[in-house]
């Protein structure tokens, strides 16, 4: 079952500085995203305009501002070197820019059965919708300089990318992505406190899911996140049918990771159907706020700017 209607990110607040030209809007309108077949090309078009409309940017990573010198160690670019301290004192320093405060991210993705539901209102399917948005976050954190790794799950861990900075890196972030194909059902609890054991430095986790799961085990699971001092960004993704229920005449739902079949009267059932929804996504809500975690609930009809921000505000918080 589903609905619709933009949904502003809960959290991220209004998108500060985002300009409104037409050509930077378009690029993060996810009806003129899904027309794009390339993952590469959908996450730098989405970065790209994101960047292009932002007025100013109030967070690290975009500034190339000098900072401060520090001692040359083997591994770092040669091109880095400050010639001129070193004719002067023959000392080998190194520049360091704004831009070079790295986090360390893994990206969250999840790929049950549940999260292939596309309604005729949305160009998007929530795995198509939250791949392109992981993909356009690693795109951005990798030009930022920070080490990106993803995990892919269902019912269990599927696959997994260990974290790295080099730009190199992204070509194999987005073909785990791209050959992602929703499967398993949802068994969000379980699968969370496996990951939250793997991932053994502290950094920031992004989660991107529908969270068609009981709350308290997901709860449980993000939790398990927190308690090891990992921040986190939870992207609660839904299809705007899911949201509003907007179905009027008789319908069967099916439910797409069991099969199981129910026939109804939409009618009889959407003013309750409503009321549950919104008590359920109240809860993450209500409960990630408590755990000082950041949650965002969009649909897929969002434009990708609230996500973006809503990381980058994260991030700027953490450095």
């Amino acid at each position: 079952m589903t609905s619709s209607g933009p949904v502003s990110a809960s959290g991220a607040g209004a998108p500060r500085g985002v300009a409104g030209s037409r050509a930077s809007r378009g690029s993060l309108d996810p009806a003129v995203i899904a027309r794009l077949a390339h993952l590469d090309v959908r996450a730098r078009l989405v970065v790209e305009g994101f960047i292009a409309g932002m007025h100013r940017s109030p967070f690290h990573g975009f500034s190339v501002e000098f900072a401060e010198h520090r001692p040359y160690m083997p591994g770092d670019p040669l091109k880095n070197l400050d010639w001129k301290v070193w004719a002067r004192s023959d000392r080998y320093l190194v520049k360091q820019y704004t831009e070079e405060t790295n986090l360390r991210c893994h990206l969250l993705l999840d790929l049950s059965g549940s999260m292939a539901f596309r309604s005729t209102r949305a160009s998007m399917s929530k795995l198509d919708y939250a791949r392109s948005l992981s993909a356009a976050l690693a795109y951005l954190m990798l030009q930022q300089q920070d080490a990106v790794g993803a995990m892919l799950f269902a019912d269990r861990p599927l696959a997994y990318v260990p974290p790295r900075s080099v730009r190199s890196h992204l070509d194999a972030v987005l073909r785990t992505f791209e050959s992602a194909r929703p499967q398993g059902t949802t068994r969000l609890g379980p699968v969370l406190h496996e990951l939250a054991e793997r991932i053994k430095r502290r950094g920031l986790v992004v989660l991107c899911s529908d969270l068609m799961d009981r709350p308290a085990d997901v709860l449980q699971g993000l939790q398990h996140f927190r308690h090891r001092h990992h921040e986190v960004v939870v992207f609660h993704v839904l299809d705007p049918d899911e949201i509003e229920f907007p179905y009027t005449d008789t319908a069967t739902f099916v439910d797409m990771e069991s099969r199981e079949r129910l026939t109804t009267e939409p009618w009889e059932i959407a003013k309750r159907y409503r009321e549950r929804f919104r008590a359920w996504s109240d809860r993450y809500l209500r409960s990630c706020r408590e755990q000082r975690i950041d949650y965002v609930r969009i649909d897929t009809r969002t434009p990708f700017d609230q996500a973006l921000l809503a990381y980058l505000e994260k991030r700027a918080k953490l450095l």
